[in-house]
């Protein structure tokens, strides 16, 4: 895939910590506007122990003022009707994972939260603007 740091302007936006049950964002200033406008997509990086959660949830969103912000949109097709739902990425299980969303404002954010009983989990978040 080539040089990853020709490609990759990364910073962690939250450092390992407990979740709560209520999304929280993961940083106030992820990332200057020039920047995100510069880039193709978002990478975010996501290091998740579940203890005992239930699961973990993010969700990216995106806002070109900073103030209205708008949330990454799933769509399912079925019969040619194109169905969309605010986009919410979940795992249940410990892991580490790589999600990838295009940019779709100046400004970008990552909120998350987990379900269930919150005791022994944790999650650290770094996030990369892809550029090419």
């Amino acid at each position: 895939m080539g040089n990853y740091a020709s490609l990759y302007q990364s910073k962690t936006i939250r450092e390992a910590a407990i979740l709560t049950t209520s999304y929280v964002v993961a940083s106030a200033d992820e990332f200057l506007p020039a920047d995100v406008m510069s880039a193709d997509q978002v990478v975010v990086f996501l290091d998740f122990t579940i203890g005992s959660l239930t699961t973990l949830e993010v969700k990216i969103e995106y806002s070109n003022d900073g103030t209205n912000w708008y949330q990454e949109t799933f769509g399912s097709v079925s019969g040619g009707t194109n169905t969309l739902s605010a986009g919410v990425n979940s795992a249940a299980a410990t892991g580490v994972y790589t999600i990838m969303s295009d940019i779709a404002g100046k400004y970008v954010r990552v909120s998350a939260k987990g379900t269930g009983t919150v005791t022994s989990s944790s999650l650290k978040i770094e996030a990369a603007l892809k550029t090419t």
